[in-house]
């Protein structure tokens, strides 16, 4: 019995599921460099000679797929997708000869093409005697191209919007225009498409190799670019190249919603209900009177049903005048004072119900350990830190936060209030920052990750505020206020164009009222680390 494979398709499927993964190509030296147009030419020569290498591999690849599939029309599509290919090799080089260029006439195979060269032939060559296995292995083997020519269709796609159609000064303009045409989109979706009509057939066990053939051919992909010698002085790995002498480096990052994918509140509420007798006794004179788990599953129902109605009535009173067209970051700070009386109200109103009453410390412990963070947040923080901030200066972490009042191990209910607005959290971050500087320092360089309405100030306080996820009420907010949101790909392309004008200097700035925008983890680990 075949697997399962749903109205999406299964190439969709697992581009999707990876897609993160590839991203992460977007944010190597050499991928940077050639959007911004200022990539040395030597390096963009050297990278495309290999795709004699490619080509090759792939038509000997899409012959054998040929030779596996069973269906006369299946056969058809794939000897024009090796032609296609082909096709693409020779526009290349008529691309090259027009830019008055000239390749290699040896190419030597490079490690990082032969490791996925090698594995899509070691794919495609493996035995298959009956019509069912030779189907199987011809998926297989578009499985192990599709990732291919998906990135080259994605990210083509990516750079050309960042490109003036008017100008033509690009250096890369044409090689970006190829692999952005229709043709190669179409040849891209062919894959995927019979990739997806060989899949319906497999079972679930062969579904999973299947899987597991796109994600190594994803990575190594990836390793491709990352392969790619660059040289140049570049924007990235931000780590690396980031003077930490003269500008110490420190990190500051939302905790709720940005390392984590649920509230902490939420979660000492879970607590709280799961802990919780389940009928109102009578306590012993040593013990806190509690609810029944019944009576706080009810309260804090009625407590988030209230904040969330409320919330959204405070945000359509913020928002009701007209968008400003120049970055208001005084208009921003007033707006922000109504959100936190709302704040604080709420919170409040959380003490007085008494929900959190009662919890024991080694509880709360066991859930922190047990709480799953978001894909790739570990490289920035390590521990559980309970709905504050983190932060990272060197090897040095602190969490800032508010807290729970306990009586020896026993919560009281109380909140001891530190940060419960985002002017206290913004006071904080400035605290820190003052606590940090001595007489013979520059002033620090600040990150701040963040992805929620009350992270704004901090994130435009920050050399560099880095939005993560989709926070509607950031949007609606900062819009409201004129904050520009930038896709962190983009203005990391700018960033690098502006390395020539600006003598070598990248040139960010706090309260420019620009914010980079990010869809996960591992676009901030590109963006830091590299691979």
């Amino acid at each position: 019995m075949g697997g399962v494979v749903d109205e999406e398709g299964m190439a969709r499927k697992l581009w999707i599921k990876y897609q993160k993964d590839s991203v992460v190509a977007m944010y190597t030296p050499f991928l940077v460099c050639l959007a911004s147009g200022e990539l040395e030419i030597d390096v963009f020569l050297n990278c495309i000679s290999q795709d004699v290498h490619f080509v090759k591999a792939f038509s000997q690849a899409y012959e054998r797929a040929e030779d596996c599939a069973d269906d006369d029309e299946d056969k058809a599509a794939i000897r024009k997708m090796r032609k296609l290919m082909e096709e693409a090799l020779r526009m290349r080089d008529d691309a090259v000869q027009e830019w008055g260029l000239e390749l290699p006439k040896e190419i030597p195979c490079n490690s990082a093409t032969s490791k996925y060269t090698d594995f899509l032939l070691s794919t495609a060559s493996e035995k298959a005697a009956t019509p069912f296995e030779k189907t199987k292995l011809a998926a297989y083997t578009l499985a192990a191209m599709a990732p291919y020519l998906r990135f080259y269709a994605f990210i083509s796609k990516e750079i050309q919007t960042l490109l003036d159609p008017n100008d033509g000064s690009h250096k890369y303009k044409k090689w970006i225009d190829s692999y952005s045409s229709e043709s190669f989109q179409a040849s891209a979706r062919q894959n995927e498409d019979l990739l997806d009509k060989l899949s319906i057939s497999l079972t679930g066990e062969e579904l999973e190799i299947l899987e597991k053939v796109y994600h190594q051919a994803t990575k190594l992909e990836v390793e491709f670019f990352y392969a790619q010698s660059v040289v140049q002085q570049t924007i990235l790995p931000f780590a690396r190249v980031h003077d930490n002498v003269k500008h110490p480096l420190t990190v500051f990052c939302d905790f709720d919603m940005t390392c984590t994918p649920i509230d902490s509140s939420a979660l000492l509420a879970e607590i709280a209900i799961i802990t919780a007798p389940k009928m109102d006794v009578n306590p012993s004179d040593t013990q806190l009177v509690r609810m029944s788990s019944t009576d706080l599953k009810n309260t804090w129902g009625v407590l988030s049903t209230q904040y969330t109605a409320e919330l959204e009535k405070c945000m359509d009173g913020i928002v009701i005048s007209e968008k400003v067209e120049k970055f208001n970051y005084e208009g921003l700070c007033k707006a922000l004072e109504l959100l936190s009386d709302f704040e604080k109200k709420a919170n409040s109103r959380v003490v007085q119900s008494s929900v959190l009453k009662g919890l024991n410390l080694e509880d709360i412990k066991r859930a922190g350990q047990r709480l799953i963070l978001q894909d790739g947040c570990t490289a920035f923080s390590s521990g559980i830190c309970g709905g504050g901030l983190l932060v990272l200066e060197l090897d040095v972490v602190g969490v800032y936060s508010n807290e729970l009042a306990f009586e020896e191990s026993i919560s009281t209910g109380e909140i001891i209030k530190k940060m419960e607005s985002p002017m206290e959290k913004l006071q904080a971050l400035k605290d820190i920052l003052k606590k940090g500087c001595s007489d013979d320092k520059e002033e620090p360089f600040t990150v701040y990750i963040g992805g929620s309405v009350g992270d704004l100030l901090c994130l435009l306080e920050a050399d560099i505020g880095i939005v993560i996820g989709s926070s509607r009420n950031l949007r609606r907010l900062g819009d409201q206020f004129g904050v520009s949101f930038v896709p962190l790909f983009s203005g990391l392309v700018k960033k690098q164009r502006e390395l020539l004008v600006e003598g070598g200097s990248s040139n960010w700035k706090g309260l420019s009222g620009i914010l980079y925008t990010v869809s996960s983890w591992s676009e901030i680990n590109a963006f830091f680390f590299g691979s």
